[in-house]
């Protein structure tokens, strides 16, 4: 009897196929082809599944999303109790950074969607939408957290939300090594305790 093949299965292993040819080697060399020998398929077994690079790169940036989001969540969960919204924010950002290995090749692959996006209108409406979506989330743990009196009244949320989501910009210094992980741990504790200090 022929082997049944899970195809949502074999769509997350040439998502992280994806994922570690672009952490490895770069967008650039990201081709279909590289991507197929990288998940161990042929490649008209790939094309089966995604018709061109931009449906791939869509998929797995979807896919690499959850795992982010899933990775946030399990972090939250950890905690006996709910975390404080400074824990939180801790948490959400952190993920969001190539600080340790999980996070690393999801990471580059969102600067990969990000700069095909600037050159692709459905992947700019795609990127947008997904950008925007994060920001809200941030944005609605400061709101919370103004409410609850645990940051000062006077705080504007979006200022501070983009002030929060501006320290992912590490990124690109720390693939560069430019800064340590470390480092770019301690200025998001830094920038956290600002913004939760009454002074």
């Amino acid at each position: 009897m022929p082997k049944q093949v899970d195809h949502d299965q074999r769509r997350q292993a040439i998502a992280e196929a994806l994922w570690q040819v672009v952490d490895q080697q770069g967008w650039s060399r990201a081709t279909m082809r590289e991507v197929a020998r990288e998940a161990e398929v042929s490649l008209g077994q790939l094309q089966h599944y995604f018709s061109s690079r931009q449906e791939m790169l869509t998929f797995a940036l979807d896919r690499a999303a959850e795992q982010t989001s899933g990775r946030v969540e399990r972090a939250i969960a950890a905690h006996s109790q709910p975390p404080h919204p400074r824990e939180a924010l801790q948490i959400v950002l952190t993920e969001m950074l190539p600080l340790h290995a999980d996070s690393r090749p999801t990471s580059r692959l969102q600067v990969a969607f990000v700069l095909e996006a600037l050159h692709d209108p459905q992947l700019r409406s795609q990127a947008r939408a997904g950008l925007q979506a994060g920001r809200e989330r941030v944005a609605q743990i400061i709101r919370s957290a103004i409410a609850d009196g645990s940051i000062p009244a006077d705080r504007d949320v979006a200022v501070e939300t983009d002030l929060l989501l501006a320290v992912t910009g590490l990124a690109p210094l720390l693939d560069l090594g430019v800064i340590t992980p470390d480092a770019a741990r301690t200025a998001i504790r830094v920038h956290l305790e600002r913004l939760f200090s009454a002074g």
